[in-house]
């Protein structure tokens, strides 16, 4: 007898006391251990709809629910008494008649029971109101074959088909979620996705692991018990399956908005690295080390059965791999030229040389977007490198009579024993790049978006074999680097690009809300389109709250009676986020945090556990991050976009970027709220926000 857990276990055990859960758990082991086990005390449910389901009991009131066939026994479910058998009243498990996936079927009557009120309320008669207009059925040109060939449930049909627009949203999650996804997918499309093939074997199929997982091991059934909240260790969407299973003949690329669970994507594809090759060393990386020590903490809970395995996989940011790498090497640490140190050597070297031509700040720019992002080693280099995000096109003679400032600023780093973080990522390369013998298997890139030119080539130099480049992100997201082509850099992941559509982190009125901020469909330089209309969230929420301040002691009140509402609805200070632009508003977030009577903790570049505190930061420090409520600050009109950058723009190009990236920075603030978001500002707001509150088309 095959012994499998459900999702709607895991959640309902996430939902009990830490006393009832270590109950929950010794009852569970000792079901996958022997499920005729006496002290278990099981009987059949006789009042349900389906004739498979049991109970077990926990203790005095906490009743696990099995659902048990000849060939399968499944933890289905677990509650207080009463709660855990109205639970099985209302459902049956069940394969679908065309599909062939296991569901957790809600059972249509009684869903619709609970739409309509017991007792119609009593009318007084007043003047007639003018007759308003029908919704229109938005399922009514489908055909029910259509609908069962989704995986509808065959009492359902009849009801989706006079379904509208509100009724849809009411009821979906309460349908089996590849069926859901479908109808939005056809509401917003106007066409049904083809759905997943059967499989031979029903637990097999793509759609039942999103949802029911077969344990083969105690091992196994541990990790699930213990991480009951991390439904991402266990349970994957077929999309998501489908990447992390798939073997790549070359560099491969995921992509999806925020929420749609890329770095579940490249946890999962770690994991399977080290599980299916002995000798396999893995890079996992992201761009800052908070970032990385989350990837860090995730990926032990996917390696929870054999921890063994993780000491194969380094866990850092990119600068601190390239930092290892080449203490490696060379045996000494690099120390790494501050902005500010590289910026006073160029200046110096402007004046040593006489150079006027140009101001201070376009050869700053030029620097830092060109000369250095590139590691360009000589003039006939400069000459010929791509200038995107650089409008200004320098003629010959003015390339000439520049790149003896550059020389002379990189000798006078050099002689201070500096490297620059793109000098340090292409000595790196150098050492790498021709030996055979590479320091890494496999090297996985979360916040692929980000990824500096001098920081690609050195992923590619430090790992080798057709399946070991795999990178994680989203366009729309960038926030750090100008754009530039993978292709040039022999980085080519056309053909192996997957976009993810279905956002588990956030509600569907944020979702939108932010999508407002970003294109509909956005390109990279080599081509490549990421398609972000047919993105989809899983549940709904309140509509995000804006509220445009006449001054600072109007949006102290309004953010401190946000937090406040928020706690009083159960939502604890560590699950808020408090963002503002950069930190010469971080004193207005912290008023108000203290205005609503909490304390709040700033965010830093350490692994940090505040607590039962509010976490603040600035914008970029909230990549990564998830909060159930967030408020986004001081979104006046000269903070966002942030006027210091806008106003040290040297061309038109670089204030579009500058524009883009603080647009981009907006969408990831907002996007790291999964319930609730505030956007305060004081008047006159910034225009972002504007285009985050206009209508949808």
């Amino acid at each position: 007898m095959n012994f499998h857990i459900a999702d709607s276990f895991t959640a309902a055990l996430s939902r009990l006391t830490g006393q009832e859960q270590k109950q929950a758990k010794t009852s569970a082991f000792d079901l996958q251990l022997n499920p005729a086990h006496p002290g278990l005390q099981m009987h059949r449910l006789t009042n349900c709809r389906d004739p498979n389901f049991w109970s077990v009991r926990v203790n005095q009131d906490i009743r696990i629910i099995i659902h048990k066939t000849e060939a399968s026994f499944m933890l289905a479910y677990i509650d207080h008494h009463d709660d855990a058998y109205a639970w099985a009243s209302r459902r049956r498990i069940e394969a679908h008649p065309r599909t062939g996936a296991i569901q957790i079927v809600e059972v249509h009557e009684t869903v619709e029971e609970d739409a309509e009120p017991l007792f119609a309320a009593s009318k007084i008669e007043s003047a007639p109101e003018p007759v308003q207009p029908v919704a229109p059925a938005i399922f009514a040109d489908l055909t029910e074959d259509a609908l069962l060939d989704i995986g509808t449930p065959s009492d359902w049909v009849t009801g989706i088909l006079t379904w509208t627009e509100e009724r849809f949203f009411q009821l979906s999650d309460r349908l089996p979620a590849e069926v859901a996804e479908a109808l939005l997918d056809y509401a917003a499309n106007g066409r049904l996705p083809t759905p997943e093939p059967a499989a031979a074997d029903p637990f097999a199929h793509p759609d039942t692991l999103r949802r029911v997982q077969t344990i083969t091991s105690e091992a196994e059934l541990r990790l699930a018990l213990d991480f009951p909240w991390d439904k991402w260790s266990v349970f994957l969407h077929p999309s998501q399956r489908n990447v992390v299973d798939r073997d790549f003949s070359g560099p491969a690329r995921v992509m999806g908005t925020a929420g749609t669970g890329k770095t579940i994507v490249a946890l999962h594809r770690a994991a399977r690295a080290v599980r299916e090759d002995e000798r396999a060393r893995v890079l996992l990386t992201s761009f800052s080390r908070p970032l990385a020590n989350d990837m860090k903490a995730k990926l032990a809970i996917l390696l929870a059965d054999d921890p063994s395995k993780l000491d194969r996989v380094s866990i850092v940011s990119f600068e601190d791999a390239a930092s290892e790498l080449f203490q490696l090497a060379s045996g000494r640490r690099p120390t790494l030229a501050p902005v500010d140190t590289q910026n006073a050597a160029l200046e110096r070297a402007m004046t040593d040389l006489d150079y006027t031509e140009l101001p201070p700040r376009f050869v700053t720019a030029e620097w830092r977007q060109i000369v250095d992002a590139w590691n360009l080693p000589d003039l006939e280099s400069y000459a010929s490198v791509p200038r995107i995000g650089r409008r200004n096109r320098l003629g010959s003679k003015q390339r000439e009579a520049l790149w003896p400032v550059f020389e002379t600023a990189r000798a006078t780093l050099a002689s201070r024993g500096f490297l620059t973080s793109s000098q340090l990522f292409a000595a790196v390369e150098a050492t790498f790049k021709n030996k055979d013998d590479k320091p890494f298997s496999y090297v996985i890139v979360d916040e692929a978006q980000d990824l500096a030119v001098s920081e690609l080539r050195m992923m590619g130099a430090i790992s080798s074999g057709p399946n070991s480049l795999f990178f994680a992100g989203d366009i729309g997201q960038r926030i750090f680097q100008l754009p530039f082509s993978w292709l040039t850099l022999g980085v080519d992941v056309r053909g192996r690009a997957s976009s993810l559509r279905i956002n588990y982190r956030t509600s569907r009125q944020i979702r939108e809300a932010a999508d407002q901020l970003l294109p509909q469909k956005v390109s990279d330089v080599d081509g490549i389109e990421d398609d972000r209309t047919g993105a989809q969230s899983v549940f709904e929420g309140p509509a995000p709250v804006i509220a445009r301040c006449a001054d600072e002691s109007e949006e102290t009140a309004s953010v401190a009676t946000y937090l406040r509402a928020a706690i009083n609805q159960g939502i604890g200070a560590a699950e808020i986020g408090v963002f503002v632009r950069s930190p010469d508003y971080l004193p207005r977030a912290r008023v108000a945090i203290a205005a609503a009577g909490l304390e709040g903790r700033q965010l830093t570049e350490r692994a940090e556990d505040f607590g039962d505190c509010v976490s603040l930061g600035t914008m970029h420090l909230a990549k990564g991050l998830e909060f159930k409520a967030v408020v986004v600050m001081a979104c006046d009109d000269e903070a966002l976009p942030l006027q210091s950058r806008v106003d040290a723009a040297t061309d038109e190009d670089e204030l579009r970027e500058v524009f883009d990236t603080e647009r981009h920075l907006f969408y990831v603030a907002c996007t790291r709220a999964r319930d609730s978001l505030q956007v305060t500002g004081v008047q006159p707001m910034s225009d972002f926000v504007t285009d985050m509150n206009a209508p949808k088309d």
